[in-house]
């Protein structure tokens, strides 16, 4: 939970800060309001850089738990990345220059880019298939909660507005959140499956005993532990290198489709539409700016409220439908808020803009904030879990620091028209890709998964593969391995 808290308070924090009277005469380099018409194109770019600077950092935290990430264990990483992002934000709050706010950002992003890279994996490997869904996609209610917080207590402070307070403490207030992280995390269980490919067999077995609440010597655990076995056995011969190509894992095919799965949290638009929310409203809608600020802390309460359907409908509905959906929804707010905002002298229209804004920011986390998580470390074998986990959420910041830096640019330059792009981006690229391209994983343990791409041969396979897969228990799996290496054993007495 405070990873994910601290997610989404760090992406909608700084956003939200912009307008401030305070912020603008702390950093007035960076204050669009009073930039002339000349300017504003630079003063755009500068602002964007600014927001965007933190997203650049976890791009390299989450690219340094490749090495790390298996050498430190899920636990460790999760607890270095939460101390270095504390380093950040003390930076970052007693900032008296541009300089040292850009570099306190870049520290603070590169310690949650290692947090928001391993959690995902820990959170799957510890989880059962039957939930591992809903366990996961709980991070997108912490996610939306933590926007919904930084939204209403930027609006509360935004009435001392002159004191530096109302900016320096929504920073510092990050630390908090992220220093839970740092205290509970060692007292953890560690990923059983990792402790399994390390050889600590004893750990393993008292790890899962205590997460599955069985006896140390029931049969259900052996055969899940010997389950895993056979996967690490299987995969754990993997290299970085092994990425770049198939092979019969198809290490390239899974790599490509968690980038994928990663660039669509925020390809979708949404970075473009929360950290900009009080200024879209004001500069595109004619509110005012308490009525932006409250409607922006409104759009955040509504994407909270909704977060919990996609807990209760992953495991029963499935990724892939959601993905869908989430795409359709997005995609079609985005359109018809464009030609709404279109039409300036119309009130009813920038009225009705407003509630498909609230419908995008209500298919968000339904569609696209944690099952992206999920799907990228479900998808990825254990060898290359890590790696192909930690590039997914690379792809993830990759795209959150390109749509920050470019959408006071778009806004700037083509206005309502940007919405278009988000349009195009969900309807025409994103829809597709997710119906031809990804398999269901669904109440599928992970070593199943891995079957569906190993049984596949072109990229159009694995949808129609999973189809032929049938779902087994854990305890079916294991009956299922041994009736097949009885009947080899039985040919071969035979022949």
């Amino acid at each position: 939970m405070p990873a994910f808290v601290s997610f989404g308070y760090f992406n909608a924090a700084c956003g939200q800060l912009l307008e401030l009277s305070s912020w603008t005469s702390q950093f007035p380099t960076i204050d669009s309001t009073t930039a002339s018409p000349s300017s504003k194109t630079h003063v755009s770019i500068l602002q964007g850089t600014v927001v965007a600077t933190y997203n650049l950092g976890a791009l390299f935290g989450s690219l340094s738990c490749i090495p790390l990430g298996d050498r430190l264990g899920r636990i460790r990483t999760m607890t270095l990345g939460a101390v270095i992002s504390m380093i950040g934000i003390i930076i970052q709050s007693s900032s008296f220059s541009l300089a040292q706010l850009i570099v306190g950002r870049v520290i603070m992003g590169l310690g949650l880019g290692m947090v928001a890279a391993t959690v995902p994996t820990w959170t799957s490997e510890c989880s059962t298939a039957e939930h591992r869904g809903s366990i996961v996609i709980l991070e997108s209610v912490f996610i939306s909660a933590g926007i919904c917080l930084a939204g209403w207590l930027v609006l509360g402070l935004s009435f001392v507005e002159e004191n530096p307070v109302a900016w320096r403490f929504p920073l510092a207030l990050q630390a908090l959140l992220i220093g839970t992280l740092a205290v509970s995390a060692p007292w953890w269980p560690e990923s059983p499956r990792w402790l399994l490919r390390h050889k600590r067999e004893q750990e393993v077995r008292e790890v899962v005993s205590a997460l599955r609440d069985l006896p140390l010597e029931s049969e259900e655990l052996n055969a899940e532990i010997a389950e895993m076995q056979g996967s690490v056995e299987l995969l754990a011969r993997g290299r970085f290198k092994d990425l770049l190509q198939n092979g019969e894992q198809r290490l390239l095919h899974r790599t490509i489709l968690a980038v994928i799965v990663g660039s669509f949290q925020q390809l979708c638009g949404i970075n473009a539409l929360a950290p900009y929310a009080s200024l879209i409203l004001s500069d595109y809608l004619g509110l005012d700016a308490t009525d932006s600020r409250i409607v922006a802390a409104c759009l955040f309460t509504f994407q909270t409220i909704c977060s919990p359907a996609g807990v209760f409908t992953v495991d029963r509905i499935g990724r892939r439908k959601l993905l869908m959906f989430g795409a359709i929804g997005m995609g079609g707010s985005c359109a018809i808020v464009a030609g709404l905002v279109s039409q300036t002298q119309n009130n009813a229209a920038l009225e009705a803009a407003i509630a498909f804004i609230f419908i995008f920011f209500g298919c968000f986390p339904i569609g696209a904030l944690g099952i992206t998580f999920l799907y990228g470390s479900e998808t990825a074998p254990l060898n290359a879990r890590v790696p192909i986990t930690a590039l997914s959420v690379t792809g993830l910041w990759a795209t959150n620091f390109l749509v920050a830096e470019v959408s006071p640019l778009g806004f700037a330059n083509i206005h309502y028209r940007y919405f278009i792009v988000w349009a195009c981006v969900n309807l025409l690229g994103f829809l597709p890709a997710f119906y031809f391209f990804f398999p269901e994983t669904k109440g599928r343990h992970l070593e199943q998964i891995d079957e569906i791409f190993i049984n596949s041969r072109t990229i159009f396979d694995p949808v129609k593969v999973e189809k032929t897969i049938p779902k087994r228990t854990i305890m079916e799996q294991v009956l299922h391995e041994d009736t097949e290496k009885q009947n080899a054993e039985q040919v071969e007495h035979i022949e």
